[in-house]
Formats: C-alpha cells, sequence, structure tokens
C-alpha cells in the first residue's frame, strides 16, 4: 500500500533526490537497497487532487435526510 508524504528535492553532489522518512520507511518494511517506484506530483497538481477527493468525500454541505440510517 502507498502513502502520500511530501518533501523537497535535495541537491546530491551533481545529482538530486528525496528523503522518505524513517517512520515510512519502517511502516512500508523498505530496507537499504531496496528497489521503489515513486511518482511525482508537483504540488499544483497535488492541490487539484486534494480539492477533487474534498468533493467526493462530501465537504460540499451534504446532508443526509434520513437520520434512521448511519
Amino acid at each position: 500500500m502507498s502513502e502520500l508524504f511530501e518533501t523537497r528535492i535535495r541537491r546530491i553532489g551533481t545529482s538530486f533526490g528525496v528523503l522518505i522518512p524513517k517512520r515510512l520507511m519502517k511502516d512500508q518494511k523498505i530496507k537499504n537497497g531496496d528497489k521503489v517506484e515513486i511518482a511525482l506530483l508537483k504540488r499544483r497538481k497535488l492541490a487539484l487532487i486534494e480539492r477533487a477527493f474534498g468533493i467526493a468525500k462530501g465537504s460540499a454541505g451534504f446532508e443526509r435526510e434520513h437520520n434512521d440510517r448511519v
């Protein structure tokens, strides 16, 4: 299962990289030398996705018509 987290691009010698939080490494059982797949989302695109999911979660003022249902 993947987890979304925010980090910054950092210069490492003549290359660039990202740091993965230790907690995430432990939770996902990732260790040094493991291969991982990374999807990149620029912050602007992430904001659009967050807004879209917010609407899908019913944050647009949804009110339940039947109080007898959970």
